[in-house]
């Protein structure tokens, strides 16, 4: 049986050299706990890539310009009562000035033992 979590899913495109701090702050604003544990994540190594337009400043690379970067992919849970407080935390240690920040409604497997 299915239902509706009040969790959501957080995918977090970081590049490499910044993933550490982003799992950090993460934990710290109180995403990543699942039952009795906390700094719970998973990531994946890929590239980013991306072109400044003008106007842009970008942290990485030149206006107009495409740029590929080392990334990690983070992905963690989040109560739903927190997720402002979340994305605030991590946007103030992102070196991003547009980060790329996947929120992902959730479901959950209902016990089956407990019926």
């Amino acid at each position: 049986m299915l239902k509706n979590s009040s969790f959501v899913k957080l995918r977090i495109a970081v590049p490499v050299t910044h993933a550490g701090q982003i799992r950090e702050a993460l934990a710290q604003a109180g995403a990543g706990v699942q039952g009795n544990y906390d700094h719970c994540s998973g990531s994946w190594r890929g590239i980013g890539r991306f072109r400044p337009l003008s106007g842009a400043r970008p942290a990485i690379g030149r206006e107009g310009q495409i740029e590929e970067v080392e990334e990690e992919l983070i992905e963690t849970l989040c109560h739903e009562d927190l997720l402002e407080k979340v994305i605030a935390e991590v946007k103030k240690v992102h070196p991003y000035e547009e980060p790329a920040i996947d929120i992902i409604p959730r479901l959950e497997i209902a016990d089956m033992r407990q019926q």
